[in-house]
């Protein structure tokens, strides 16, 4: 597996490609949402597999003096893998590369665990996000 920040049209696509599998596709995201007007200040991840296939993806910003993480998502088949954890820690990386120590989320309830397991700490009451139960989360890098 190789995570890296993309850097390209066509490694857009592909960080495109599974975020409309996981969150349209699967979880009924209206594309509108998904692909939003902040999709060009983001810097973009995509995790690929050993064939070169897109596996895994997630974006990252600044926000006023925090790292804001989103779209963090992992095709069905490379679930479990250690993808989304992966991801994780390049986003975490580069943010530390850019002098940010303090990174948020909004996390889906499910996913609460697995942010948990990676050091993030709830910081807010549930609310709807697209629709699916979400709550804000933070991490001091």
């Amino acid at each position: 597996m190789n995570i890296m920040i993309v850097t390209n049209e066509e490694e857009l696509q592909q960080a495109y490609h599974v975020r409309k599998m996981v969150f349209v596709e699967e979880q009924h995201v209206p594309i509108e949402e998904e692909i939003d007007h902040l999709e060009e200040e983001s810097t973009h991840f995509l995790a690929i597999n050993e064939n070169e296939e897109p596996i895994g993806a997630g974006r990252f910003r600044v926000v006023d003096s925090y790292g804001k993480v989103e779209r963090i998502c992992v095709m069905a088949e490379a679930r479990s893998s250690g993808v989304g954890r992966a991801l994780m820690e390049a986003i975490e990386q580069h943010a530390l590369s850019q002098g940010i120590e303090i990174t948020k989320l909004n996390a889906q309830v499910q996913a609460i665990p697995f942010y948990e397991s990676l050091g993030y700490a709830v910081i807010s009451d549930e609310f709807l996000d697209a629709g699916i139960p979400h709550r804000t989360m933070k991490k001091r890098l």
